[in-house]
């Protein structure tokens, strides 16, 4: 899968932060697959900032139905 240049990654951290949680419980999500992830050579996990800003405004609207 090709990334755009452009696409900004964020780390565990980072994504953790952005939510309130624990580093470790963003690892756990995307190991579950509830956040998809790019591995980095170094094996390290990152995310993109886009797909983390939509689930975060998903998270704070509340439901519809």
């Amino acid at each position: 899968m090709t990334i755009p240049e452009t696409e900004e990654l964020l780390t565990p951290s980072e994504v953790a932060a952005m939510f309130r949680v624990n580093p470790k419980t963003v690892t756990r999500w995307a190991r579950a697959g509830r956040i998809s992830y790019i591995k980095t050579l170094g094996g390290h996990r990152r995310f993109r900032a886009s797909e983390i800003r939509r689930l975060l405004e998903e998270a704070g609207s509340p439901d519809e139905g």
